[in-house]
């Protein structure tokens, strides 16, 4: 785990890495050739502003790695008062941009930040400080545990009124999933999760878009033309690529078929072109991108480095659902929600993140 460099690395998680990410270029280029060549009139319009990304993704990821563990955490409650700060200037009408009715990115000329994405890892790095200062009374009292979430669902709310469902669902996952390794009490584990789960219930039930994501999400060829059109595609391509898939840029479904085929449903369209052995493989890098995340925090637990583990556990946790979320959604198990696959979608911020997130 350890070279002679004042740099340490992990090898593993680094060709992981590196193969999800290089997989991740190849199909966006075919997903997004003439999506953009219709929109831009430049055919590697999103493969090229995804590569300038991908190169302040490095420079970061550099920085990260020069950066002493002592300073994140002592930056852990500055990093969370900065994430509920772009989380509430997301929503003042100009200076939040608004996409499709949701208000979650920040404008800055050339280019947007998704400000959620942000928001995650500051969270990880404030509840990891957390942890580590008050790791006996949160896991010993019900008061200190459900004071240590109430941080995790004012950031929750204020995801909700962009709106960004999928997000705030992530983000209590990953804070309980910490607060679970950490040794809090299962009575008040369950009691949290009861609450959560019976409050996002009557979220989806009171707004009719995403009770009509849930029912078309049930059986989307009741409504294929409108409500379950997106997943209809989705699945038509998944049926199309079989077991081998039609090739590399052979797809169908991407022409304009499959909605957000470059974004939200890059795995579908992966899926098509190189089948389900192809997919199988990249689920598999996924599975061994978080286990070993998880295999840090324990080794750093172990070593009685316990913000340095919190943070491991966390990244890892945050990644392996979001990727659950994203492949759940385009193979119709889960309800659409618009949800990056981490290291395959375009996106600039979820790509920043990300790469940043792997470094720290």
């Amino acid at each position: 785990m350890r070279n002679a460099s004042t740099i340490q690395m992990d090898l593993t998680l680094l060709v992981v890495s590196i193969l999800l990410l290089t997989w991740g270029l190849v199909i966006l280029t075919s997903s997004s050739l003439v999506l953009a060549q219709n929109q831009t009139g430049y055919a590697f319009y999103y493969i090229q502003r995804q590569l300038i990304y991908l190169a302040l993704s490095l420079g970061l990821a550099f920085i990260v790695l020069r950066t002493p563990m002592d300073i994140w955490q002592n930056a852990g409650r500055g990093l969370l008062l900065f994430a509920l700060l772009l989380l509430v200037l997301v929503l003042i009408p100009g200076i939040g941009y608004e996409v499709n009715g949701a208000r979650r990115w920040i404008t800055f000329g050339l280019f947007n930040v998704q400000v959620s994405e942000i928001a995650k890892l500051c969270l990880i790095i404030y509840f990891a400080d957390y942890l580590t200062r008050h790791e006996e009374v949160v896991t010993a009292q019900g008061l200190e545990f459900f004071k240590a979430m109430s941080v995790a669902l004012v950031m929750t709310l204020l995801l909700l009124l962009q709106p960004d469902f999928g997000t705030a669902v992530v983000i209590l996952t990953t804070v309980l999933g910490m607060l679970f390794i950490a040794g809090a009490r299962l009575r008040y584990f369950m009691l949290m999760v009861l609450g959560i789960g019976s409050m996002l219930t009557v979220l989806a039930v009171s707004a009719p878009y995403r009770w009509k994501r849930i029912t078309s999400f049930l059986n989307p060829w009741d409504d294929q033309y409108a409500s379950g059109y997106q997943l209809t595609q989705a699945l038509i391509a998944f049926g199309r690529g079989e077991w081998w898939g039609l090739g590399l840029g052979s797809g169908i479904q991407k022409l304009f078929y499959l909605p957000e085929a470059h974004t939200d449903f890059i795995f579908a369209v992966l899926s098509e072109e190189l089948g389900l052995i192809g997919a199988l493989g990249v689920l598999l890098l996924y599975g061994l991108l978080v286990l070993r995340g998880m295999t840090i925090g324990k080794a750093a637990m172990q070593a009685n480095r316990h913000f340095q583990a919190y943070v491991a556990y966390g990244i890892s946790l945050y990644l392996g659902f979001q990727v659950l979320v994203s492949m759940g959604v385009n193979t119709g198990l889960l309800p659409t929600k618009g949800l990056t696959l981490p290291l395959m979608s375009y996106g600039g911020s979820s790509l920043v993140v990300t790469i940043v997130s792997l470094a720290l």
